[in-house]
């Protein structure tokens, strides 16, 4: 499942704000992230939710801990409820999910880079737990089935409140993401590697 995704879209605020039809601030002191072509599991990066009128960004950390002592860096959403727990979106402009199988003379696992068509920057539905925050996960849509049997909760910039507020069922919000709406490349091996 996706444990490494990029934030490296520049003017967030005036992105945040306008998707989400709130003023943004920090908690806390303004914070000094910095865009990232990757962020991976265990860092610390931004997760927003709705308090009061305003959009309330924060940096926190990615993954709690299981009693196993392992990092919760996904977190199923089909059979659960969700309305009483601290939901968050987590601002993207890519997710990262890794094949199965090493191809033949290849030493890393084929990387594919996914983004949102038509959305420079997108949302990932969340949860906080431990003072952690984790992605949700649903059922592949057509575009991930190729890759991945599990898919990242994606939503549109203008449907983020959708999921903060609750504003429709979870089923729908927590689905996956129609045919289309991701793009897909191959990130490593770059494609004049291999072919």
């Amino acid at each position: 499942m996706c444990n490494l995704y990029s934030l490296e879209t520049g003017d967030l605020f005036d992105l945040w704000s306008k998707a989400l039809r709130l003023p943004v601030v920090w908690e806390g002191q303004a914070s000094n992230f910095e865009p990232r072509p990757e962020i991976k599991m265990t860092e610390t990066a931004p997760i927003i939710r709705h308090v009061g009128e305003q959009a309330v960004a924060s940096m926190t950390p990615w993954a709690w801990r299981a009693p196993s002592g392992k990092p919760v860096f996904n977190f199923v959403t089909e059979g659960r409820d969700f309305s009483r727990s601290d939901r968050v979106l987590i601002p993207a402009d890519a997710f990262y999910e890794f094949t199965a199988k090493l191809a033949p003379s290849q030493k890393r696992l084929t990387r594919w880079k996914f983004t949102m068509a038509g959305n420079p920057v997108f949302w990932i539905a969340g949860i906080v737990q431990q003072g952690c925050w984790t992605m949700l996960t649903t059922s592949p849509g057509e575009d991930i089935k190729p890759y991945h049997d599990r898919q990242v909760v994606v939503l549109p910039a203008d449907q983020g409140r959708d999921w903060l507020d609750l504003t429709r069922p979870q089923a729908e919000i927590l689905a996956p993401a129609p045919a289309g709406a991701l793009q897909v490349v191959r990130d490593f091996p770059p494609p004049d590697l291999f072919g």
